[in-house]
């Protein structure tokens, strides 16, 4: 069933970009038809069609992907399964294609993933990730399913008690995606909360080794290639739905907003952190990591359209309640309709919208939904951590359990914490307890 549902949400996601696979991916029409793709654009402008591998062969400074080693790696490999040469109308639909192909498969892994990821008798919970309007409009327009895909399987294995290879696959996930780094932030405050440093020391170690092994050879090799993501990510300006769009009037250019940005979401990690460790009962992987990715996504300098598929998964895990998942979806829906219409004004010249300011006041309106959306997401999983008695998946975990059993089995997603007392809680929020550390 879940499979099935997955291959209907393929299908309507392919339906959303049909104009642009019959007609080009050309502006302003691909705005106008609300079916842009960086797989298109970037096969043509950063080489890959000319054969040249990402951060392999020399290429000129304009044509660097400026993206994570292990998407361009997946970039590279997808293009050279491309038969003939040049840049052609057929290449470029068939590079679409491919990619357009592994996404889905990678879509498919994330909802199983999912299913096994929650209390047994919240399998079907899947269902909303198969068919969440996020993904199937967005799942084409960059490679950030592949991020999702890691960053999931990692949090399955660490609920099956496998830190290390959750390790590796969020060091993956890392070099294909920043925000499943992350991840590694909320198995370290539920670690230090139940006394398993352990864990936390080789998940973190597991992570950084592959991270490592696939960075370090282009590191060396071809440094400045490497270095293109990171000094983009932090020179670039403020743009695609950033709350920082309505302080641009601040004397900032893009690293001052890098550093504003990056200090505040620091102090929304440290405050999840008090509340995982203030909070009556430990709290479920899942939440935590939705709170700090959703916190990243809220306080960056972009947002772009796909990156709604980052929290899908992690909000089915974290709050599987149809309601709220419907509304925050449209609200998202909504974001990304007022996205490609500004785009089209933009690329257009202005042409489309008639010259009146109601594409911008939608757009405006967008962010404001989608970012009020996602907080109310927020505060609703807060008060499922500080009222663990209204949480749905923790409720049906322990009727499927014994009555007996510690109340860190709760959470499908425990792993190495599963059945350890807290040796550690910060007063406030739950009752206070002496700080002891055990390795």
């Amino acid at each position: 069933m879940l499979l099935a549902a997955t291959a209907i949400g393929a299908v309507l996601s392919l339906l959303a970009v049909q104009w642009c696979r019959v007609n080009g991916w050309s502006d302003p029409d691909q705005h106008i038809h609300m079916c842009y793709s960086d797989f298109s654009l970037l096969f043509t402008e950063r080489g890959l069609a000319e054969g040249l591998f990402p951060f392999v062969d020399d290429v000129p400074r304009n044509q660097v992907m400026e993206y994570p080693v292990l998407l361009a790696v997946v970039a590279g490999v997808l293009a050279q399964l491309v038969p003939g040469e040049g840049s052609g109308a057929e290449r470029i639909l068939v590079f679409y294609d491919l990619n357009h192909l592994a996404v889905v498969a990678c879509w498919a892994a994330v909802v199983l993933i999912t299913a096994a990821s929650t209390a047994r008798s919240r399998r079907r919970d899947a269902l909303m990730v198969a068919l969440a309007p996020g993904i199937i409009l967005t799942l084409s327009i960059n490679w950030d399913m592949w991020a999702v895909f890691l960053g999931s399987f990692a949090l399955l294995l660490w609920g099956r008690g496998r830190p290390v290879w959750a390790g590796v696959l969020l060091g993956l996930g890392a070099a294909m995606k920043l925000y499943p780094l992350f991840f590694f932030g909320a198995v370290l405050v539920l670690c230090v909360r139940a006394g398993r440093l352990r864990s936390a020391a080789a998940v973190l170690a597991a992570g950084s080794a592959s991270w490592l092994a696939v960075n370090l050879p282009f590191m060396v090799t071809q440094f400045d290639q490497w270095a293109t993501f990171y000094r983009f990510s932090s020179e670039r300006e403020v743009s695609f739905s950033s709350m920082w769009l309505a302080f641009t009037w601040l004397p900032l250019e893009g690293s001052g907003f890098s550093l504003l940005s990056n200090g505040l979401f620091l102090i929304c990690c440290l405050g999840i952190a008090y509340v995982a460790w203030a909070a009556p009962q430990r709290p479920r992987l899942a939440q935590l990591c939705l709170l700090i990715v959703a916190s990243f996504i809220l306080l960056g300098k972009v947002y772009s359209p796909q990156f709604v598929m980052w929290l899908i998964p992690l909000a089915v895990l974290a709050y599987p309640r149809l309601r709220v998942f419907v509304v925050w979806q449209a609200a998202e829906v909504f974001h990304w309709a007022a996205v490609w219409m500004m785009s089209a004004k933009i690329t257009s010249g202005g042409a489309f919208g008639g010259g009146h300011l109601l594409v911008e006041m939608a757009y405006g309106l967008g962010i404001a939904a989608h970012m009020g959306a996602v907080i109310w997401l927020m505060v609703l999983v807060v008060r499922d951590i500080l009222r663990p008695e209204a949480d749905a998946v923790r409720t049906a975990q322990l009727e499927a359990h014994d009555s007996t059993e510690p109340a860190s089995e709760s959470d499908p997603l425990a792993g190495p914490v599963a059945g350890r007392e807290d040796v550690f809680t910060l007063p406030g929020l739950g009752e206070r307890r002496r700080l002891t550390l055990r390795w």
